[in-house]
């Protein structure tokens, strides 16, 4: 499996054998077009090349991202990566691509099952929340 991460325990919780790819958001990234366009572009290169495999693909990123709490570079990578998941949903027949929106306080043993279970197939184009920080919000 090709995990990209960049936190280390995150990464060590989800490699693991087999095929796949697992693309974690930088939560960091910062709120500039150069550095949006570059991780956005690494997760498209990764993406391609794993579908070009007809492996199955999981995007990582934080609920509050994906509501844009936490600065503009991280909301627009979230909801890139959701809307990417879907197009290649429906273009890819192949590979399954799903989105999952952890929360600072998920732990590593959940994250890791749950991106397990989205690589095993099923569902397609999902986005699957662990915990509940977004009930009441509005949504993408």
């Amino acid at each position: 499996m090709n995990v990209r991460c960049r936190d280390q325990s995150l990464a060590a919780a989800l490699d693991s054998d087999g095929p796949g790819l697992v693309f974690v958001a930088d939560p960091d990234v910062a709120d500039s077009w150069d550095d949006i366009r570059e991780e956005l572009a690494e997760a498209f290169s990764m993406t391609k090349a794993a579908a070009i495999r007809g492996e199955p693909i999981v995007y990582v990123v934080r609920g509050d991202d994906l509501l844009g709490r936490d600065g503009i570079g991280a909301a627009i990578v979230a909801t890139a990566l959701l809307s990417g998941a879907r197009t290649a949903s429906l273009e890819l027949r192949e590979s399954t691509v799903n989105t999952l929106a952890m929360e600072r306080e998920s732990s590593l043993e959940s994250i890791s099952t749950w991106v397990r279970h989205l690589l095993a197939g099923g569902p397609r184009g999902e986005l699957v929340h662990l915990g509940g920080s977004h009930l009441g919000k509005a949504l993408p």
